[in-house]
C-alpha cells in the first residue's frame, strides 16, 4: 500500500513516529494509502530546515522569487489534469470541480507574481529639514498554514504562495484526509526553483497542530477549517505570541427578492447549495424567500431540480457532484437531517437512502431539500457541510436583511433581485464579510480579499489579495538625515519636522 510521508529539505522523507491515518477513495470506501502523522521532534526538524533556508531565500530579490512562481505556474499547467485527477481520487469532488479548486489556487499565485510591486513601500523626500523619511517590507521569517480538506489545492496555495514571495520559509500541514495534492505541489515547487527548505509540509493530527502553535521559531499561522477549532488556534497561537488569521465556519443566505429572476435563482441554488456535494466555506445552504408567493413558487421549482440531481463517482464527467470525503462525515450530514425532521422542518427531498449501483461502499448522499426551517432549529444554527438546503421563510425584506445578520456566522451572503437600490441597501447594511448580488459563492478574485466576519474569521487580516502581503511582512520605517557639517548641539525635546 502506498504510504505517504512529509516532505522535509526538498524531498519527501519517511514518517518515523509510528503513527498512521488512512487514506481512503470516497467512491469505493477503499483504504488507498497511509498518511504518517508526525510527532512532535519531526515537526520540529521541519521547522529547523525552514529556519536555515530563510536568511538566503529573504535575501533573494523580489524579481528572483517571482520567476520562482512564474516557473511554478507553468509547470502546474502541464500537469493539471493529472493533479485534478488526484485531487479527485482523494476528496471525492467532480474532474471539473477538481480542476476549478486547482485553477482558484493558481490564482493567487499569478497575484504572488506581482510580489516586486506589492513589496514596494513608500518614500518622502524632505520631510524635515534635510531629512527623508522611506518605509518597506521585509518577510517575517518562518510562517505556518494549517489547511482544511475540502480544497486540498487552493487553500495551501492561498497560504504558500504570498508567504513564499514575499521572502517567508513555509511549513504546511495540510488535511490528513487528503494529503497527496499538497505534496506534489511542494514537490513542484522544488523543480520551478525553490530552494529546499523553503516550503515543507508535514502531514499529522493535533501533535503537529500544537508543535506549530507553540514553537517561537514560528512568527505566524494560518488557517482554514471548523470555527471550534479555529478559535482554538486563534487563541493558542496568539498567546505564543504569534501573528494569527483563522476562518471558521459558514451559515451562507441567499436572498430572493419577489421581483428575483426565478429560474436564475433556482440555477444558482442548485450549483451553490449542492456543488462538490455542499463541501465548501461559501456553499449556499439557507434559502430565504421573501413572501408567501415567493416562497411556495421557489420551492415549487426546487423540488424537482433536487430529485434530478446526477450523483456517481468522481470519475463520471455527467454527474453534479460525488461523494462525500469520509463515511464519519457521511453519518454527521445523515444525523442532522434526522435531528431537523424531529424539530418539525418539512423534508421535500429526502436523499438519505441514496444507493449507487457498484458504489455501494461510497460515500454518496441525495440532495436534501427543507422548507420551512425555523432560525431555533439546528439545522439552521449549525454548520453542517453536505447537500442540505434549507428554505427559511421571511416575512418581508426587513426580516431577510436581519437573519443572515444575526446569525453568529459571517461568511458569505447573497441578494437576488432586479432592483439596484435594494441591492445597494442590503450591500451596506447586511453583516457578513462577502455579498453577492444575483452572484451565489461571491469569492473575490485573488487580488482582493477573502474572509469572514463575526465566527468565521479571527483575526485583523484576511486571505489573498493586499491582506495577505501585509499578513506575512512587517514594516519598518527609516527617519534619515545625513550631516550637513554644521554642529547643531543636542536636542532635549521629542523631533518634529519644523
Amino acid at each position: 500500500m502506498r504510504e505517504i510521508g512529509h516532505f522535509v529539505g526538498g524531498k519527501e522523507v519517511k514518517g518515523t513516529s509510528g503513527r498512521f491515518g488512512d487514506v481512503f477513495n470516497p467512491n469505493t470506501g477503499e483504504v488507498q494509502a497511509r498518511v504518517a502523522y508526525a510527532k512532535h521532534s519531526e515537526v520540529e526538524h521541519a521547522i529547523a530546515n525552514a529556519a536555515a533556508a530563510f536568511p538566503a531565500w529573504a535575501a533573494t530579490n523580489p524579481q528572483r522569487r517571482a520567476r520562482v512562481m512564474f516557473k511554478f505556474l507553468e509547470l502546474i499547467h502541464n500537469q493539471f489534469d493529472e493533479l485534478a485527477r488526484l485531487l479527485s481520487s482523494e476528496h471525492g469532488k467532480t474532474f471539473a470541480d477538481s480542476k476549478g479548486d486547482i485553477q482558484r489556487g493558481l490564482e493567487v499565485v499569478e497575484f504572488a507574481c506581482g510580489i516586486p510591486h506589492l513589496m514596494k513601500g513608500e518614500f518622502s523626500e524632505g520631510a524635515g529639514p534635510g531629512i527623508d523619511l522611506y518605509s518597506f517590507r521585509q518577510p517575517l521569517g518562518v510562517v505556518a498554514g494549517i489547511t482544511p480538506f475540502n480544497f486540498p489545492a487552493m487553500i495551501p496555495l492561498w497560504k504558500c504562495a504570498p508567504a513564499i514571495a514575499c521572502g517567508n520559509a513555509f511549513i504546511l500541514k495540510p488535511s490528513e484526509r487528503d494529503p497527496s495534492v499538497p505534496m506534489r505541489l511542494a514537490e513542484l515547487f522544488i523543480k520551478a526553483g525553490l530552494p529546499p527548505g523553503v516550503l515543507n509540509v508535514v502531514n499529522g493530527d493535533k501533535e503537529a497542530v500544537d508543535t506549530i502553535l507553540t514553537d517561537p521559531r514560528i512568527q505566524a499561522v494560518g488557517f482554514v477549517g471548523s470555527s471550534p477549532i479555529a478559535e482554538y488556534i486563534y487563541a493558542t497561537g496568539t498567546a505564543s505570541g504569534k501573528r494569527v488569521q483563522c476562518f471558521g465556519g459558514a451559515k451562507n443566505h441567499m436572498i430572493v427578492m419577489p421581483d428575483a429572476d426565478m429560474d436564475q435563482a433556482v440555477d444558482a441554488l442548485i450549483g451553490a447549495g449542492y456543488g462538490s456535494a455542499g463541501e465548501r466555506c461559501m456553499a449556499v445552504s439557507v434559502a430565504v424567500p421573501v413572501g408567501k408567493k415567493t416562497a411556495d413558487t421557489l420551492v415549487q421549482k426546487l423540488i424537482p431540480r433536487v430529485e434530478n440531481l446526477k450523483i456517481g463517482p468522481a470519475t463520471d464527467p455527467h454527474v453534479d457532484y460525488g461523494p462525500l470525503v469520509t463515511r464519519a462525515l457521511l453519518t454527521k450530514v445523515r444525523d442532522y437531517i434526522d435531528i431537523g425532521v424531529k424539530e418539525g422542518a418539512k423534508l421535500l427531498v429526502d436523499g438519505r437512502n441514496f444507493k449507487l449501483q457498484g458504489y455501494e461502499n461510497g460515500n454518496f448522499i441525495g440532495g436534501c431539500l427543507f422548507d420551512e426551517v425555523d432560525p431555533d432549529m439546528r439545522i439552521y444554527k449549525e454548520e453542517i457541510f453536505g447537500p442540505v438546503l434549507s428554505v427559511v421563510r421571511a416575512k418581508n425584506y426587513e426580516e431577510a436583511v436581519r437573519l443572515p445578520s444575526e446569525n453568529e456566522y459571517g461568511n458569505g451572503v447573497a441578494i437576488f433581485t432586479r432592483d439596484g437600490d435594494t441591492a445597494r441597501d442590503f450591500t451596506s447594511r447586511v453583516q457578513v464579510g462577502m455579498v453577492g448580488v444575483n452572484f451565489a459563492i461571491p469569492v473575490p478574485l485573488s487580488y482582493y480579499t477573502f474572509g469572514g466576519w463575526k465566527r468565521s474569521g479571527f483575526g485583523d487580516l484576511n486571505q489573498h489579495g493586499p491582506d495577505s502581503i501585509r499578513f506575512y511582512t512587517k514594516t519598518k520605517t527609516v527617519t534619515a538625515r545625513w550631516p550637513s557639517g554644521t554642529k547643531e548641539g543636542a536636542e532635549f525635546v521629542i523631533p518634529t519636522m519644523r
